[in-house]
């Protein structure tokens, strides 16, 4: 065979080959493309399913309400569950209070909403931020700490897709005047970067402390000068009902 006759089948097979190549490439790019999309999607409705539960978490006012209360919950997909936190109060070094306060922990892919001691966290880590902040209050030679604490009637873990449930609390409340002195105030949280910008804010003085027990450490609130101390603890029974 002449090469006049070999030149155009060698063209024709160069143009199927590059079309198949412009095929591939195309349905590769279209795949990522398309599982792009799908992860926004998914992210997308894992923030909106986290903002929706600390809406329902900033609904838990301890500190304003008494007796039985109802809250609605839901969300698309994730999980609900509690887990042990402890809220630590001292005068110098002496310890005034501890109590095991517990967070109520949502999580729907990499996001996270944490209700603990009263204040309502979203995000993880360093990076959260407090969305409600906690009962504290410092003013002239005053500060008074309110301490919600969690007691969990049954099992409080929830998880799965198109949840509805309700939060029913019964609060009661404890009055506390502990004096003159000189305060910390330790939280242990899994999000210290939002409780350390807190309590900057509130002019106290901010560390971080690792407590024998403790599953995480501890972002420790120095308040400046002596002052009058208050604690009110709210005693909040917590019931899921799916």
């Amino acid at each position: 065979m002449s090469d006049g006759d070999s030149t155009p089948r060698r063209r024709a097979q160069s143009h199927v080959v590059g079309v198949a190549l412009l095929i591939a490439i195309t349905t590769i790019s279209m795949g990522a493309l398309t599982a792009g999309v799908g992860g926004i999607v998914e992210s997308n409705a894992a923030a909106a399913d986290a903002d929706r539960v600390a809406d329902s978490f900033a609904d838990i006012d301890s500190s304003a309400s008494t007796g039985v209360e109802r809250h609605d919950l839901a969300f698309g997909e994730g999980s609900l569950s509690v887990e042990p936190r402890t809220v630590r109060l001292f005068d110098g070094d002496r310890r005034v209070a501890e109590r095991e306060a517990k967070a109520l922990v949502f999580e729907a892919g990499d996001r996270r909403a944490t209700y603990l001691a009263g204040g309502v966290v979203r995000g993880v880590g360093n990076a959260s931020r407090l969305g409600e902040a906690p009962p504290i209050a410092t003013g002239d030679g005053l500060l008074l700490v309110g301490l919600p604490v969690l007691n969990v009637d049954g099992s409080a873990s929830i998880a799965g897709e198109s949840v509805t449930a309700t939060l029913r609390t019964d609060t009661s409340h404890e009055r506390r005047e502990l004096g003159r002195g000189e305060y910390r105030l330790a939280v242990e949280t899994a999000t210290p970067g939002a409780w350390e910008r807190y309590f900057a804010e509130s002019n106290a003085s901010v560390t971080r402390r690792a407590f024998d027990g403790d599953e995480h450490g501890s972002v420790v609130a120095t308040f400046p000068a002596e002052r009058t101390g208050y604690l009110v603890v709210h005693e909040v029974e917590l019931e899921v009902e799916t």
